[in-house]
């Protein structure tokens, strides 16, 4: 299987996190990369498994020392993926997988980096209005912002590689395999 550098994007509120949770059970040859974050930890999440929390000056300070490969600043927080740790994995033969936010997978496919975007679609913007207000974690005003910005992550799909519409989550499951066996037999 050759290395590959798969970035996973979609609206909050998409499934993208079921579907790379779903992905990850099937190939134990890829490696999550684990972003930083400077937002507040919800029910469940584990420091160092689902994210390394952080504060803004010492995300910061990692973004102005080069050690980000991307970030942004999404709702308010800021989010961003260790370049040192994807180099790493690369350079051994391993494939990494980044879960991440738009404006982040712009970064990386603007920077050059040979990678397989995949986008997460949600079936409709009502469908994804329902699934942000079934999570019950965020408030009107976020949901409000959320839904928002998720009508412009939307208009930026066709600058990735693949789109799959996270409607039936089985067959969501499967188009994703689909293409990771695909790219990683080329």
């Amino acid at each position: 299987m050759a290395a590959k550098l798969f970035i996973v994007s979609a609206p909050s509120g998409a499934g993208k996190t079921t579907l790379v949770k779903e992905l990850l059970k099937r190939f134990d040859d890829i490696v999550y990369s684990i972003s930083h974050t400077t937002r507040t930890p919800r029910q469940g999440e584990v420091h160092g498994k689902d994210y390394f929390f952080t504060d803004k000056a010492q995300f910061m300070e990692m973004v102005e020392s080069g050690q980000m490969l991307e970030w942004a600043q999404v709702h308010g927080n800021c989010y961003g993926t260790s370049g040192p740790f994807v180099q790493e994995q690369l350079t051994a033969g391993q494939s990494v997988l980044l879960d991440i936010d738009v404006q982040g997978g712009r970064q990386i496919m603007d920077f050059g980096l040979d990678s397989v975007s995949i986008f997460i679609m949600p079936p409709s913007l009502e469908v994804l209005e329902q699934r942000l207000r079934g999570r019950g974690t965020d408030t009107e005003e976020v949901i409000r912002t959320r839904l928002e910005n998720a009508k412009g992550e939307i208009a930026q799909k066709s600058f990735y590689t693949h789109v799959v519409v996270n409607d039936m989550l089985d067959e969501a499951v499967a188009e994703l395999i689909a293409i990771v066996e695909q790219e990683t037999a080329k």
